[in-house]
């Protein structure tokens, strides 16, 4: 029997996505699923990166938990799995706290959640809107659709603006499209600071005290616990990302965390919590600023300072963390700037 335009359409769309999967190289080896889609009255195929393994979650308190990410970067091998996810289990249901970089990262939390409790995801806090922090939404919104997500508001339009497409093209391309089938899930409640949320057995409050490691960092304080999800105001084992930030407003919001809060345990975005995470972070931070505006102050460019501002031994004490020599030439140029504009 002669088969229709609209049948041939369909075949030929289903021989050429067969085909991206079968013959491509590198980036389309790594994609495990093709699963059957119905778009426009036909059917279509979604192409999906691998499953992601299980990974254990992480005590800090009896409510608090986290999953460590595996490794500090995006990596074909890690596929993706570079921030932490935080997760609060609370009388009224479980809160998550950065979501992961794909759907596949937020799936694997689910069936860790699922593993701890039967109750719902009630709330989703997105730190910031780099994508290793927000990315998973979009596997808790398959599994609850009404969910709350929270964010600044200014994250939420950088994620709908040019943000969203940055991140999910840098992420498919570092991990060789592991990310695959993750679409863009922007955040749908506004966040500010001073909200609390009553949770029935514990109180969530957040903090935003203007740019750190960028203008919509939210920190998450589980007041009874005296834990808070700080995202990437600092990091462990990693320097963090100054592109968007600035090393004033960090030292501030440091400041007014300590002074807000009554934390023993900081739970970064990037490697282990523990007491001591700002602290350290600090330390670096203010060998880096405060060098580059000694050497600033003597006329010196920023390329001309490098090995003295490497020299400082609150700054040399932090050399192997990762990223350190292949980064440090860059936060030595955007402490430079900020001390410019300070002074003009």
């Amino acid at each position: 029997m002669q088969q229709s335009a609209q049948d041939l359409r369909a075949m030929e769309r289903r021989r050429f996505l067969e085909g991206l999967v079968k013959g491509s190289v590198a980036g389309m080896a790594g994609l495990a699923a093709m699963r059957p889609l119905t778009a426009f009255g036909q059917e279509m195929m979604e192409i999906r990166g691998p499953r992601m393994p299980d990974r254990p979650l992480r005590r800090i308190t009896e409510r608090c938990y986290y999953i460590l990410a595996d490794g500090p970067f995006p990596t074909a091998g890690n596929q993706g799995f570079m921030g932490n996810v935080g997760i609060v289990f609370t009388r009224k249901g479980v809160v998550i706290i950065d979501s992961g970089a794909s759907v596949q990262i937020g799936e694997m939390v689910l069936r860790k959640i699922e593993e701890h409790t039967d109750k719902p995801v009630v709330a989703i806090i997105n730190t910031h809107y780099h994508g290793d922090h927000w990315m998973g939404n979009h596997a808790f919104v398959n599994a609850y659709p009404d969910v709350p997500i929270y964010a600044h508001p200014e994250c939420t339009q950088a994620i709908k603006g040019t943000q969203g497409e940055f991140w999910k093209g840098l992420l498919n391309r570092s991990t060789d499209n592991a990310i695959a089938g993750t679409i863009i899930t922007p955040p749908n409640e506004d966040a500010e600071h001073g909200q609390e949320f009553d949770f029935g057995d514990c109180t969530l409050r957040l903090h935003h005290y203007g740019t750190a490691h960028t203008p919509t960092d939210i920190t998450v304080e589980v007041v009874e616990d005296h834990v808070t999800y700080i995202g990437d105001v600092a990091m462990a084992n990693r320097i963090a990302n100054m592109d968007d930030g600035s090393y004033l407003g960090t030292f501030e919001t440091m400041d007014k965390l300590e002074a807000n809060t009554d934390t023993i345990s900081w739970v970064p975005g990037h490697g282990a919590f523990g007491p001591d995470v700002m602290k350290r972070n600090r330390e670096l931070f203010e060998g880096i600023y405060e060098s580059v505006k000694k050497y600033y102050d003597q006329g010196l460019m920023d390329y001309e300072m490098k090995d003295k501002v490497i020299a400082d031994p609150r700054v040399a004490k932090y050399r192997q963390w990762y990223g350190f020599e292949s980064t440090i030439g860059r936060y030595i140029s955007i402490a430079y700037l900020e001390v410019e504009k300070n002074i003009w």
